[in-house]
């Protein structure tokens, strides 16, 4: 079956305006034109605007779904089976944060007891889960999954102080940095105070430090540029800056 920009466009609950864009954009050409001038949609193309729209919905940039869907390798099994997984992953999320709010409502309402830690359980996982999409790869080779875990349970198991203490360290680490890299000198006072607060940061998942830990994780901080990426946003060169403060603080203990 064939259908005009407005008839996809109703089909798949999206505007034509937005039809027209992935035709602008190489996203998702028409199979053909028609005499009249109209774009007109195959199969093919309904079967991509359903990958699209996967993707859109796990928050994949058009940019980097552009890159996927015309790769010559590109295989469309495999990316359902793909999409299915990350939205299991999702709803189970999503799951938690339910449960959260109904045990929250039971305990206005009914005086249900719920502890502080359970209030942010299902926040915290939902870290954990993002995380370990993004990142669950890197961390399993780099430093296995028994450190990974207890990472992840050190994290879980944070008070509400704690955590609030933990978030507020890591924007006072960014600062600290920012302050330290003006200087331009990594064994600098500036810097080496912004390597102790990176240590303790870092402390409060890992439960335990570990020297050759630390470098590695400041190394995978330059090496990847996922990481290099949220250091650099703030400062440009901020992620090697803190690479290098991390060695020399590590090199004096």
């Amino acid at each position: 079956m064939e259908y005009t920009v407005k008839e996809l466009a109703d089909l798949a609950g999206v505007t034509g305006r937005t039809i027209r864009y992935y035709d602008q954009i190489g996203i998702l050409k028409p199979a053909r034109i028609s005499e009249s001038g109209y774009r007109i949609y195959g199969p093919r193309e309904v079967d991509l605007l359903q990958q699209i729209l996967f993707y859109r919905e796990l928050g994949v940039e058009l940019e980097e779904i552009k890159a996927i869907v015309t790769d010559p390798k590109f295989d469309r099994i495999k990316a359902l089976h793909q999409h299915r997984e990350k939205l299991l992953n999702k709803r189970s999320e999503l799951d938690l944060l339910i449960a959260n709010v109904e045990r929250t409502i039971a305990a206005h309402e009914r005086g249900v007891t719920m502890s502080d830690r359970e209030k942010f359980a299902g926040f915290k996982q939902r870290l954990i889960a993002e995380n370990e999409r993004k990142y669950g790869k890197e961390a399993l080779e780099r430093w296995g999954a028994e450190a990974v875990e207890r990472s992840n349970q050190a994290f879980l198991n944070m008070t509400e102080a704690e955590y609030a203490e933990f978030t507020k360290l890591g924007e006072e680490l960014i600062e600290t940095l920012k302050q330290a890299f003006a200087s331009g000198d990594p064994a600098g006072e500036t810097a080496q105070k912004a390597a102790e607060m990176h240590r303790k940061w870092l402390t409060f998942t890992w439960g335990t430090y570990n020297k050759e830990a630390h470098a590695g994780a400041v190394q995978l901080y330059v090496d990847d540029p996922r990481f290099t990426e949220y250091y650099d946003q703030h400062q440009p060169g901020l992620a090697k800056f803190l690479r290098d403060a991390v060695l020399v603080y590590i090199s004096r203990l």
